[in-house]
């Protein structure tokens, strides 16, 4: 989503883009091609290491002839850095959107590629961008290179995610829920590390000093249909109380009809869903992964990672105070966004970045 944000807003003026996924175009990639910027796959298959189509790879490069090739994520990092530097591509650049390994679902295959990253970042890379100071300091930790990084964080368009009276108005009667019902809720596809688990059995918690709230989810495969969430809410009989809306293309819209928004990870580097949140004046309560805490400030709540228990009771001791103590704090949350988390100012560092090494490869 931070790729498209940014090819969104980058400045085609200076910037000529095309983009290259390892394995199929998806979702994003077809977003990103009606800008009217080339997009092609690869079609590597996940898990399965495929040197034709590696150096497929190295010889287009060859064609485009880029200035900088910017690699987002661990595996795009490794294949695509090493492809750029057998092209002759003078600057790569690497992007890592994770803060701790260790506590994802990551398979060995991902941990032997990050193994090995750690190994080239001395001399492969230009420089490696964070999206956040744990995730820096994580990386570095297991042998990531100090001085070849930087940190630009994830950015929010303040014009697309905003305050919206009518959009609570009209979830509520989507779901068929009163105006009124406290709405907790949960944007984020469905993935251990997300720990929507963790997110029923706050919600239960929750439930049972404030019956009258309710709780959405809203993501890739959070549906009725998908077994293993259906059984956790089940068990622990909330049904009633809870609503799944599957993947939606109206995420400002959703996350603006909520009181409160949270996040639950085991692991997460930089939540974009909290400053999306809070773009909309919506406060937020997450687990203490990552930046979480440096992204809430004094405009949201952490709590131990896995303390499902006190997440519910921060949610209840927000929702219990008067309706002028969760406006204010709603109008410092989305301050706070304008402040540090704009997404037109994000885009500049972007681009500052990349001019600033073309400028030391030219000379």
């Amino acid at each position: 989503m931070m790729l498209l944000k940014l090819m969104e807003r980058i400045d085609r003026r200076q910037f000529s883009l095309h983009v290259i996924s390892l394995t199929d175009i998806g979702t994003i990639g077809n977003r990103i091609a009606s800008l009217d910027i080339p997009v092609e796959a690869l079609g590597m298959r996940r898990g399965m290491p495929d040197p034709i189509r590696f150096f497929l790879l190295v010889r287009r490069l060859r064609q485009i002839k880029p200035d900088v090739v910017h690699a987002w994520m661990y595996h795009a990092d490794l294949v695509g850095g090493l492809a750029a530097r057998l092209a002759g591509v003078p600057t790569v650049i690497w992007s890592i959107y994770s803060s701790n390994l260790l506590r994802t679902s990551a398979n060995l295959l991902t941990k032997l590629t990050v193994s090995w990253c750690a190994k080239l970042s001395s001399y492969l890379p230009a420089c490696v961008q964070y999206d956040s100071h744990q995730g820096k300091l994580y990386h570095e930790k297991i042998g990531y290179r100090e001085r070849r990084s930087l940190i630009i964080p994830n950015g929010v368009d303040l014009k697309e995610f905003i305050p919206n009276e009518q959009a609570r108005r009209d979830v509520r009667q989507e779901i068929g829920i009163s105006l009124h019902a406290p709405l907790i809720g949960l944007i984020g596809r469905f993935d251990p590390i997300k720990n929507h688990s963790g997110f029923i059995t706050a919600a239960s918690y929750l439930h049972c000093d404030m019956p009258q709230a309710h709780f959405l989810m809203a993501g890739q495969f959070i549906e009725w249909s998908n077994p293993v969430l259906r059984k956790l809410i089940e068990e622990a009989n909330m049904s009633g109380a809870f609503h799944l809306l599957g993947q939606r293309d109206d995420i400002p819209r959703i996350t603006a009809s909520l009181d409160l928004a949270c996040l639950t990870s085991w692991s997460e580097s930089f939540g974009i869903v909290l400053i999306e949140a809070m773009a909309c004046g919506v406060p937020c309560v997450s687990t203490d992964c990552g930046e979480q805490s440096s992204i809430l400030g004094d405009a949201g709540w952490t709590v131990p990672i896995g303390d499902m228990k006190g997440l519910a009771t921060k949610c209840a001791e927000f929702l219990l105070h008067s309706e002028d103590y969760r406006k204010r704090i709603g109008k410092t949350a989305r301050a706070r966004v304008m402040d540090k988390f704009e997404i037109g100012a994000i885009v500049r560092r972007y681009e500052y970045m990349y001019l600033s090494f073309v400028d030391q490869a030219s000379t």
